[in-house]
């Protein structure tokens, strides 16, 4: 069998898993980027964690290097980015350079990019930089949106959790599950893929192994959709430092302190702030119709909220659930946030089409600020070391 050469830039938590996804397969050659944990993926590879892949331990790719400099050696079908989108760090052009500029972008084609990114109007950037290069075929950029409980719990360790509720959102659990679709730059309603677009799908959906992947060929309605759930759930988490579970577990059986009292505070989580997280997702149906999602099964129904809450309730009161949002868990280590692919691209698209998103608004306003100390103490600790 002849593999095909992918290449997956980063190897964070989600990385891992559809990395490891596309090497059981046996039908690629994986070469993956590995950054802040190159040195132990290399000695020691990965370790995974997961009811549905097994316990794997010390799983390396066919070649890991540190750079996309260092990977820029030869043709691959597919480039896979599953790096944090961090527009206001570094723009995707600047992060993929050395695949679009000599000698690479002279001696091979270009490959099909593949975004395993959160955030909206992620591909715009990429496609302008393919698009100047003046190749003779349309740049060719297939976007995802990720259904993955899965987080980075040691550098080379990944814990890949099952998502109880995850039969009223259908899908399998434990689950590792891709909505792809292709990128069509300001087009939000085509609803039937050509056939190039369709054939493209169906063979980057071949490559995976045990991995749940849906084609919609109006991608930009279910990648909305996706964001519905990072900016409700990851706001709460970032703005409390509370997990999602703290919302949905019932109260203990046994507390060392007046009954009453937990009673009367849990009334209240229930009646504001799952209120709260319901009103926001109802301002991105709100966005959402005004950007020409119908409200119909097939578009954007607001019965989605409904269906949300129930399968986040049923999921994050179990107490098994360890899960928390990847954006608080940047926050705790001092690092960015994806601020502007996912509040800040839902507040600009809101402002354009005059639809008021006050939530939203009120919870960019503040991680924005929390993104700028991230940045100023980033660049502090950089000036630092030029120093030395």
């Amino acid at each position: 069998m002849v593999q095909q050469d992918i290449l997956v830039v980063g190897l964070g938590a989600v990385g891992t898993i559809y990395a490891y996804s596309l090497h059981c397969s046996d039908k690629v050659r994986l070469t993956v980027v590995a950054r802040g944990n190159y040195e132990l993926i290399k000695e020691h590879g990965m370790d995974i964690k997961s009811q549905r892949f097994g316990d794997v331990k010390g799983w390396k790719p066919y070649r890991v290097v540190n750079s996309v400099s260092g990977a820029a050696d030869i043709q691959y079908t597919y480039v896979i980015l599953s790096t944090k989108c961090v527009p206001d760090v570094i723009k995707t052009p600047e992060l993929l350079k050395p695949l679009l500029s000599p000698p690479y972008c002279d001696k091979f084609d270009q490959p099909t990019y593949v975004l395993l990114q959160n955030g909206l109007n992620i591909e715009v950037d990429l496609y302008r930089a393919v698009k100047a290069l003046r190749k003779t075929s349309e740049p060719r950029i297939i976007n995802t949106s990720i259904y993955v409980l899965t987080n980075l719990i040691a550098p080379n360790v990944v814990e890949h959790e099952p998502f109880v509720g995850a039969d009223v959102l259908n899908v399998s659990p434990p689950f590792a599950r891709l909505d792809i679709g292709v990128y069509r730059p300001n087009d939000f309603t085509t609803m039937v893929n050509s056939s190039e677009e369709q054939h493209l799908l169906e063979e980057f959906k071949d490559l995976f192994h045990n991995t749940e992947i849906n084609i919609h060929p109006e991608f930009q309605r279910k990648k909305f959709s996706k964001n519905m759930l990072n900016i409700a759930f990851a706001s709460l988490a970032c703005l409390t430092r509370c997990s999602i579970s703290s919302v949905f577990r019932p109260p203990p059986t046994t507390i060392p302190y007046e009954p009453y009292l937990e009673a009367a505070t849990a009334d209240r989580v229930d009646r504001y702030t799952r209120k709260w997280i319901e009103d926001i997702m109802k301002e991105c149906v709100q966005l959402g119709h005004a950007m020409g999602f119908p409200d119909s099964e097939d578009g954007l129904p607001s019965s989605i909220v409904e269906s949300i809450m129930k399968a986040f309730e049923k999921n994050y009161s179990n107490p098994h659930t360890n899960h928390n949002p990847s954006a608080m868990l940047d926050i705790e280590k001092g690092a960015p946030i994806e601020v502007e692919v996912i509040w800040g691209e839902v507040v600009r698209m809101a402002e354009e089409r005059k639809v008021d998103v006050p939530r939203i608004e009120m919870a960019y306003s503040l991680l924005v600020l929390v993104q700028n100390q991230a940045l100023r103490r980033i660049h502090s600790a950089r000036s630092e070391l030029l120093k030395v």
